[in-house]
């Protein structure tokens, strides 16, 4: 029997695929993830398809990853994230031989990437995730004791995510705006947050768990 024509066998695929693949994005792991996910990908698109239509929907996969990256790194607000996501959906569900096979195949994307997220628990995070200005470490001989100090005040504070931290956005605390990182978390828009650490302009937060 072969084995790609059972129907849920594109869940498998999709889901290996887009894990490693987006695993490689949020961690450091030095290709070898980008490349298990490329590899299952690859295999998925030329088992159902011809050669012409192969490339296109790899590269339609492809775009969409990049639209994640790009809204991840610059511009943090879900738009193109979500235009990526719907690319990579539409590039697996299209390219199945089935109606049920490109459904698998979709929720194999769905669950993958939120799988790729548990690799931030163990692996070391990619700068890529880190902006500049989260970096800086501003110190009181450069002239920055002011700034520093309104930061150092924000520890264990409260506020709300004002867009999706994945892991880097911004939050309101005190009807003022900061750019934060999350601890490792994927934090939805007008989620509570706690800032739990404060490194010169680099703010840590949690989301607050309800009791």
């Amino acid at each position: 029997m072969d084995i790609f024509s059972l129907e849920w066998i594109g869940l498998v695929i999709t889901f290996l695929g887009t894990m490693f693949i987006l695993g490689e994005v949020w961690v450091n792991m030095k290709g070898i993830f980008g490349l298990l996910g490329i590899g299952f990908i690859t295999v998925y698109f030329s088992v159902y398809l011809e050669t012409g239509s192969f490339i296109i929907m790899l590269i339609i996969y492809f775009v969409g990853l990049l639209l994640i990256i790009l809204d991840g790194k610059l511009i943090n607000d879900g738009t193109l994230a979500t235009l990526g996501l719907g690319c990579m959906l539409t590039s697996v569900a299209i390219s199945a031989p089935s109606l049920v096979a490109g459904l698998y195949a979709v929720i194999g994307v769905l669950v993958g990437g939120f799988a790729s997220l548990l690799f931030l628990k163990v692996f070391k995070h990619r700068d890529l995730w880190t902006k500049i200005t989260l970096k800086d470490r501003l110190t009181n001989e450069a002239g920055y004791n002011t700034l520093n100090t309104e930061y150092g005040e924000l520890l264990h504070e409260k506020g709300i995510a004002l867009n999706n931290l994945r892991p880097v956005g911004t939050i309101r605390i005190n009807n003022k705006d900061y750019s934060a990182v999350s601890n490792g978390q994927w934090i939805v828009k007008d989620t509570p947050i706690e800032v739990v650490k404060v490194d010169g302009t680099k703010v840590l937060v949690e989301k607050i768990l309800s009791e």
